[in-house]
């Protein structure tokens, strides 16, 4: 899906990968990290969880890497990795049976930093109060919706790529980006007041 630098293809770092190049999996890593950060949060809705799965995700990427086939994209096989760590964790906080608020996961340590040229502290609070309704609306979607809001809105990925990863079709990938959307329009509804 996406190139190499120079003539490197991304083909070229996965069979470096394979053949124990740490340089070429750095890179790799490079490539994919803030996608898979962003496709994790969009999963854990928890900003830390997120990192932590990124890094178990590239801990299994590097020691699995050999173990790709090649027979479907990369970006198809990294998903899966990212879906499985996710779940685990998922899993982990279910037995652990705490039970944790939207409030308290869109808590202040996710909060988004405003920039210091925003003209007045009252317009940074609404934009915050804003980003949080955003944010906690994205929490309430199903996963499958989530997912692909995140791919798309967030990572700014097309519907081809997202459908590639993903491995549904693109017509898929467009109906739930509408529905997703769809749905984050009522729930922002309710909070009219802060658009």
């Amino acid at each position: 899906m996406r190139g190499g630098e120079g003539l490197l293809t991304e083909n070229d770092f996965i069979k470096k990968c394979k053949k124990g190049n740490r340089e070429a999996f750095n890179r790799l890593f490079e490539i994919y990290q803030s996608q898979v950060v962003n496709i994790a949060y969009s999963m854990l809705s928890d900003r830390e969880d997120a990192y932590d799965a990124a890094q178990e995700v590239f801990v299994r990427v590097y020691k699995n890497i050999g173990s790709f086939k090649e027979e479907s994209s990369f970006n198809t096989w990294l998903y899966r990795i990212i879906t499985n760590v996710c779940s685990d964790i998922l899993r982990k906080r279910q037995k652990t049976s705490k039970v944790i608020s939207i409030s308290n996961m869109m808590g202040e340590d996710n909060d988004i930093d405003i920039p210091d040229d925003s003209p007045t502290p009252e317009e940074n609070i609404e934009l915050t109060e804003r980003q949080r309704a955003v944010k906690d609306a994205i929490s309430q979607l199903r996963e499958e919706y989530r997912v692909v809001i995140t791919m798309c809105d967030i990572e700014g990925m097309s519907y081809d790529d997202i459908a590639e990863m993903l491995g549904i079709p693109k017509g898929t990938v467009k109906s739930r980006i509408n529905r997703a959307r769809s749905s984050l329009k009522k729930i922002l509804i309710t909070k009219r007041e802060l658009f």
